[in-house]
C-alpha cells in the first residue's frame, strides 16, 4: 500500500515537470523595446561574443612576435587550419586565396557563436535563431553569384545550370525549374537550416537534462531522486558533445560555403 502510494505521489509530481521550450531561452527585449534596435538575450550574447572575438584577434595581432608564444601559436594554428584544411583543400591555393578572409571570418564567428551555448551565464548559442545562419548563407551565395557572373557571365552560367547538356529537350520543362529552385532557394536554405537546427536541438537537449536534474533532485519526490543523478550525468556528456558539434558545424558551414562558391566557377579553370 505504501509502495503504491509512493508511486502515485511520484507520478503526480512528475506530471508537474515543465519541459523547457524555445520561449524560455528567448525572453522579450530588455533594452530599446519597441524599436528596430531592441536587444534581447540572444542579441546581447552576439554582441558580447563579437566584442570578445575582435579583442582576442586584435590583441593577438598587436602583440604578435616573430617567434610566437603558445597563445599566438594557437591562434595562428587555427587560422592556418581554416586556410589549408578548408579553403585550399576545396578550392585550391590560387582560387581560394581571395576567399580566405571571408571563410575565416565565417568559421571563427560561427565557432565562437556556437560555443556560447555551453558558457555559463550565456547558455544559448548565438546561431540558435534562424536569422544569423541566414545572414551567413546569404553572404556565401552573394559570393557564389558574383563568382558565377565574373567566371562565365550570368547568361552562360544559368544556361549551364538550368539546361545541362545531354538531357532530352522535353525533360528541360521539369528540370530547369527544379535546378533554378535548387540554386536560388534550396542550397542557401539547407546551409542555414542545418546550422540553426543542430544548434537549437543540442541547446534544448542540454537544457532539458539540467532542468530535469533540478526537478528530480530538489523539487520531486524522493522516489525520483535517482533519476536526477542520471540526467545530470547525461547533461554533462551532452555538454561535451555540444562543444564538439559547435566546432563541427562551423567546419561544415565553412566547407560547404567553399564548395558552393567553387561550383560557380568554370570547370576548365
Amino acid at each position: 500500500m505504501t509502495g503504491a502510494l509512493s508511486l502515485a505521489t511520484a507520478a503526480s509530481t512528475l506530471a508537474d515537470f515543465e519541459v523547457p521550450s524555445i520561449d524560455d531561452f528567448l525572453p522579450d527585449a530588455f533594452v530599446f523595446q519597441g524599436t528596430p534596435f531592441a536587444i534581447n538575450r540572444i542579441v546581447m550574447v552576439r554582441l558580447i561574443a563579437t566584442v570578445v572575438l575582435l579583442l582576442v584577434f586584435g590583441i593577438t595581432a598587436k602583440r604578435a612576435k616573430l617567434i610566437p608564444g603558445r597563445w599566438q601559436g594557437a591562434v595562428e594554428w587555427l587560422l592556418e587550419f581554416v586556410r589549408n584544411n578548408i579553403v585550399y583543400e576545396v578550392m585550391g591555393s590560387e582560387r581560394g586565396r581571395r576567399y580566405v578572409p571571408m571563410i575565416t571570418t565565417i568559421f571563427m564567428t560561427i565557432l565562437v557563436f556556437n560555443i556560447c551555448g555551453i558558457i555559463p551565464g550565456m547558455n544559448i548559442a548565438a546561431t540558435a535563431t534562424i536569422m544569423m545562419p541566414v545572414f551567413f548563407a546569404l553572404w556565401t551565395f552573394v559570393q557564389y553569384w558574383i563568382a558565377a557572373c565574373k567566371g562565365k557571365g550570368l547568361g552562360k552560367f544559368l544556361k549551364d545550370e538550368l539546361l545541362p547538356a545531354g538531357v532530352p529537350i522535353p525533360v528541360y520543362v521539369i528540370l530547369a525549374p527544379m535546378q533554378l529552385i535548387d540554386i536560388v532557394l534550396i542550397r542557401p536554405a539547407s546551409l542555414a537550416i542545418r546550422l540553426f537546427a543542430n544548434m537549437m536541438a543540442g541547446h534544448l537537449i542540454v537544457a532539458l537534462c539540467f532542468s530535469a536534474t533540478q526537478f528530480f533532485l530538489i523539487e520531486a519526490h524522493n522516489a525520483l531522486a535517482a533519476f536526477g543523478v542520471v540526467t545530470f550525468a547525461f547533461g554533462f556528456v551532452m555538454t561535451l558533445f555540444e562543444a564538439f558539434v559547435a566546432a563541427l558545424q562551423a567546419f561544415i558551414f565553412a566547407t560547404l560555403s567553399c564548395v558552393y562558391i567553387n561550383l560557380s566557377y568554370p570547370e576548365e579553370d
